[in-house]
């Protein structure tokens, strides 16, 4: 599930061409539509939807704080806001926890406007989708909409190794700092400096593990998205989202996705999303999970 950081973002937010600095669908090319396939693959219409009483989201599988499921029950924060969308259609909120694919189109062709080659569901919606632009212009297939939700790089430190100051980046020459394997603050601290910090990095398969190892003392800071670290904190651990210079991919938006048919749906969507935001459920929903919400630059 790397690419959910490292593939996603840098092949979506950091451009690839001068062209995008002006027009982000400089670069369009006509992308497959999916027009003679069944409904059964593509999703269903808003007026199906509230017929049969149930919608179906597609969320990352083992990826707390976001969507897990634990003793056989969704939880999550994904997981909650699908069901405030629910609600707010007025029908039941079912799950499809989904493992990521190569980059992010495939995991949005697989779950949203074709399906696997092999097995799975096509998904009414999916969560925790990174908004840019330029992708968007580039995924003709789906409605990206109802951003809920800023996710920002941060850094998480044993309070006894920092009493005074809190660390940055350049302390990493000296000090150890654990992040995820092939993430995107792997990405950077390897570059950082021309590669003088690569020593001092310990990578781990998730932030689970890298906050439980900055937790045991094996390491002196972590370094990931906001979210991940505020969960996995305790009461010897503190946490601050320093200016992080050089870094093109620091924040970006998160928000659902929808089939590009079914665009009654992809407002509605929208619609309950916003609403949430405005009278404060979205950030009620962070508060319960000890996370701070960041609204969407929406």
């Amino acid at each position: 599930m790397l690419h959910r950081i490292t593939t996603t973002l840098l092949a979506i937010l950091l451009p690839v061409g001068t062209a995008w600095a002006n027009d982000p669908c400089a670069d369009y090319e006509p992308q497959e539509r999916p027009q003679n396939v069944g409904r059964d693959e593509v999703g269903q219409e808003l007026d199906a939807i509230v017929e049969q009483g149930h919608m179906l989201f597609a969320v990352y599988e083992d990826y707390p704080p976001y969507s897990w499921e634990e003793d056989g029950k969704p939880k999550g924060v994904d997981v909650e806001v699908a069901r405030l969308i629910a609600a707010d259609i007025g029908v039941e909120a079912r799950f499809n926890f989904v493992g990521s694919a190569e980059n992010l189109e495939a995991d949005l062709r697989n779950n949203i406007w074709r399906g696997a080659v092999v097995g799975g569901q096509i998904a009414n919606v999916m969560m925790r989708v990174p908004y840019d632009s330029s992708f968007a212009c580039r995924v003709e297939q789906v409605v990206f909409t109802g951003q809920y939700a800023k996710e920002t790089v941060a850094i998480a430190y044993r309070k006894s190794e920092y009493p005074e100051e809190k660390p940055v980046p350049a302390y990493f020459r000296f000090d150890t700092v654990a992040v995820e394997n092939d993430s995107i603050s792997d990405f950077f601290l390897s570059s950082f400096a021309g590669g003088q910090l690569s020593g001092n990095v310990s990578r781990y398969p998730d932030m689970g593990q890298a906050m439980q190892a900055l937790a045991d003392g094996e390491v002196m800071a972590a370094m990931g998205p906001r979210g991940q670290l505020e969960h996995g904190l305790t009461g010897e651990l503190g946490l601050h989202q320093p200016p992080l210079a050089g870094f093109a991919v620091s924040s970006w938006d998160l928000g659902v996705a929808v089939n590009f048919r079914y665009r009654p749906l992809s407002y509605t969507v929208d619609d309950a999303i916003r609403y949430a935001l405005e009278d404060g459920r979205i950030a009620a929903i962070f508060d319960r999970y000890g996370l701070t919400h960041q609204p969407p630059e929406r």
